[in-house]
């Protein structure tokens, strides 16, 4: 059975009976698109709490012995998610990232957080496991974030729950700052539109299996992606539509050959070639997507990519 870390959640469940009280039982999705993004109850054990996260829509199958992890804040006197992510010990780097954009997280109520340090270890990992602060310094590569600063909004402590060095991944700078946020900027633009989805599902992250990294950095701790992808999944009017993209790390040109870089961003009709069905990108990632979907429900959607929908003609 994974690892699981919560502690940091149940003292704050527990912190108040007048809190507490306040707390609702985590209300897990349905094929009806029922999403309320609330915490587990005050009786959780930590197992308990775990198992709730793991039976949520946006997150996939987890691998045996790697660590489940969930960052949290209070909003309106309920717990809500603001990622979670499963981790690799031996990659020190995660295998995803998992959050949604619903009613209560595709609000805007924040910019982004600067703090010293600005990329801290992550306080739920052991601090054996854990990767220090700001550990990819001198590397050669950004802290490059996998739930996007820009994708938590909400509050400045969702904000700042981005930072957590489990959050990052090893970027070439102009493949983090030109390339990959033009896909980041669509779908916070599509998750902070109510009539584009009820919820929006997404699932991050870079390729840390054996042939798909390019080396070790941090040390020789963590790994370095070959590809990064996206899972997505939108539920509007309880009907479902997915799609996924995978582009490979490195650095690219525009539509003239010139390098994208130095504000020269990545027009978003290059991400249509990045465009894959999910059932693809789980054959190429090994990651089981959206397994929590009724069986019939995600059949039919992991087939689907019409790329029109997500980002245009």
């Amino acid at each position: 059975m994974q690892n699981t870390l919560f502690s940091p959640l149940l003292s704050l469940l527990r912190c108040s009976l007048r809190l507490a009280a306040l707390l609702l039982v985590l209300a897990l999705p349905t094929a009806c698109g029922d999403d309320d993004d609330e915490g587990p109850d005050k009786d959780s054990t930590a197992g308990g709490v775990a198992s709730e996260v793991a039976r949520r829509i946006e997150v996939p199958a987890l691998l045996p012995g790697n660590t489940l992890v969930a960052h949290w804040t209070i909003e309106g006197g309920k717990a809500v998610m603001t990622y979670c992510l499963e981790y690799d010990a031996s990659a020190s780097h995660s295998r995803w990232v998992a959050f949604r954009f619903d009613a209560t997280t595709r609000r805007t109520a924040t910019s982004r957080w600067y703090g010293d340090p600005q990329y801290p270890r992550d306080p739920q990992l052991p601090a054996a496991a854990a990767l220090p602060d700001c550990a990819l310094y001198g590397s050669g590569y950004n802290h490059g974030h996998l739930c996007a600063s820009a994708d938590r909004l909400y509050s400045l402590d969702a904000n700042k729950n981005t930072f957590y060095m489990t959050n990052m991944s090893p970027q070439r700078g102009n493949f983090n700052q030109y390339y990959w946020v033009t896909l980041e900027g669509r779908v916070q633009k599509l998750g902070r539109d109510a009539s584009f989805a009820d919820t929006l599902y997404v699932v991050k992250g870079g390729t840390i299996a054996d042939g798909q990294t390019l080396g070790r950095v941090a040390g020789a701790r963590m790994v370095v992606p070959r590809y990064y992808y996206m899972a997505l999944l939108r539920v509007r009017d309880g009907k479902y539509s997915s799609i996924g993209f995978l582009m490979e790390h490195k650095e690219y040109t525009d539509d003239n050959g010139r390098a994208i870089a130095g504000g020269n961003y990545a027009p978003l009709r290059q991400m249509r070639r990045h465009a894959v069905s999910i059932d693809s990108l789980e054959r190429f990632t090994g990651i089981d997507f959206f397994h929590n979907l009724p069986s019939g429900v995600e059949k039919s959607v992991q087939t689907l990519c019409d790329t029109t929908l997500w980002v245009g003609e």
